[in-house]
């Protein structure tokens, strides 16, 4: 099992950012190496305490997504192996297993969130207004109902520290061009239906999850970051899902639910986690990756 990393240390290459979960470093003018920590961000919150192995679950459930999506949309993968980016093996030790190289894209403005039930944000914004991010939805849906159809929420992207704020499709047209925007739009439903359909078959439930998008250098559409891990996604077990009630989740929502029981205004810095919720979340987010993508749970 791979050591618990909290932050990467790499000395051989320029550090340009740490995110809430991600470190990301430059390799040469035209990739970037992205390294996934077992940092756990909750409520926009970088939490103290890590999740162990879950930096390296991230790197392996994105893998199988974005090979799984080739054919829908090209991804920022580079043909870079990790051996010519980072050559020092002390460093590469590091963070193998939880690496990518890939491809310097420009990254778009706006998150491409695709929710097919009805939970989180969603659900309180239809409790008080009967729609999601100004799309009207049908009277009487419960909490944790599957939506008739998969709908498309955009968010703007807040930095470290701030809060991503929904916004409806005419903003996104407004950030990102008519053309672009219906693009995006089209591909994140496509993708969201395809991989919901292969999930389902092997007993998870994609409730909702957000795509980021960049573009290359000739200005065709890339996906990018991560795609449909527990991190960006809320991923149900089907044998135990039930509307009307929040369901049991292979996602962080584990440590959210926790976290609400606390007396803490969600503002930094976040509170320490028991070793027993630490212990949990990490075997959740083992299971989902055993379940998606058809491996033995070690």
């Amino acid at each position: 099992m791979l050591e618990t990393l909290y932050e990467s240390t790499l000395t051989s290459l320029p550090l340009l950012a740490r995110g809430k979960v991600r470190d990301i470093y430059a390799v040469g003018d035209d990739h970037l190496l992205i390294v996934t920590t077992d940092r756990l961000s909750a409520f926009d919150v970088v939490l103290p305490d890590p999740i162990p192995g879950k930096g390296a679950v991230l790197t392996a459930v994105a893998g199988f997504w974005f090979q799984f999506t080739r054919g829908i949309i090209p991804n920022h993968i580079a043909d870079l192996p990790l051996e010519a980016a980072l050559p020092d093996a002390r460093e590469r030790a590091q963070v193998e297993g939880r690496a990518s190289v890939v491809r310097k894209l420009k990254a778009l403005p706006v998150e491409a969130i695709v929710r097919g039930y009805l939970i989180g944000s969603g659900w309180k914004d239809y409790q008080q207004s009967g729609a999601v991010c100004g799309i009207a939805l049908p009277a009487g849906l419960r909490m944790a109902e599957q939506l008739p159809e998969a709908i498309f929420t955009p968010s703007t992207k807040a930095e470290v520290g701030g809060h991503d704020e929904n916004i409806d499709f005419e903003a996104a047209r407004t950030l990102l061009g008519s053309e672009l925007a219906e693009q995006v739009r089209s591909v994140s439903l496509e993708i969201n239906t395809r991989c919901a359909a292969y999930a389902r078959a092997r007993g998870i439930i994609i409730a909702d999850t957000k795509f980021e998008f960049g573009l290359d250098g000739d200005g065709r559409l890339v996906l990018i970051d991560e795609i449909l891990t527990p991190d960006s996604s809320r991923i149900w077990p089907v044998d135990s899902y039930a509307p009307g009630q929040s369901p049991e989740s292979f996602d962080k929502q584990y440590v959210r639910d926790y976290l609400e029981t606390l007396d803490w205004d969600k503002a930094p810095p976040g509170p320490r986690l028991p070793e027993a919720v630490i212990a949990r979340t990490a075997a959740k987010y083992r299971e989902a990756q055993a379940r998606l993508t058809d491996t033995k749970e070690k």
